[in-house]
């Protein structure tokens, strides 16, 4: 049988474990080494990456620009002045929170229609893919997460509601029902 001070030793490990694993998402330097400038190809830099919800989009420029997200209609036509959020400090971070397609320019005058745009396509999970460009489905992609429970043969499922923001979270959602179900078996065997 565990002892007292084996089980809270054991418990607060997976804690720490649990708080301490690092998160998937990534951080993406809009036209890497060169920056948010003039006389990058953006389209090219976007198509080569693979964007998830929390990822985040830091935008480094310098003075005379700026990073304005706007609608689809606004960034296919070039359309300054109508941003759904602006920014103009020299470096902004954007936290990508929403699935679907995201648009950014800098809305200064001329800047966007010279090259200075950017759309980016956010899916819910890593394993996700998208048929249109504006997508915005709520399935993760995901297999629902089975685990067999201690006392029978009955598995638990974690449903995939649980991982609304993808598989990472079926993970973390998984090591909650672990942590809960060990917990409670040990407190019943003290």
């Amino acid at each position: 049988m565990m002892s007292k001070r084996g089980a809270s030793v054991g418990l607060n490990l997976m804690v720490v474990l649990y708080i301490a694993m690092p998160s998937m998402a990534t951080v993406y330097t809009v036209g890497d080494s060169s920056g948010w400038t003039l006389g990058v190809d953006y389209a090219s830099w976007s198509s080569s990456k693979s964007f998830i919800l929390g990822d985040s989009l830091v935008f480094n420029y310098g003075s005379g620009h700026t990073v304005d997200e706007v609608s689809q209609k606004d960034y296919t036509a070039c359309t300054i002045g109508n941003p759904i959020n602006t920014d103009n400090k020299g470096s902004t971070t954007i936290l990508l929170q929403t699935p679907g397609t995201h648009f950014f320019i800098c809305g200064v005058i001329g800047h966007c229609a010279t090259g200075m745009k950017l759309s980016v396509n956010v899916l819910p999970s890593a394993g996700s893919t998208s048929s249109t460009t504006n997508s915005t489905s709520s399935t993760t992609g995901c297999p629902p997460t089975t685990f067999p429970t201690p006392s029978t043969a009955t598995p638990l499922t974690i449903p995939d509601y649980v991982a609304s923001s993808g598989c990472l979270s079926s993970f973390y959602g998984a090591l909650v029902v672990i942590f809960v179900t060990l917990n409670c078996l040990i407190f019943v065997q003290l």
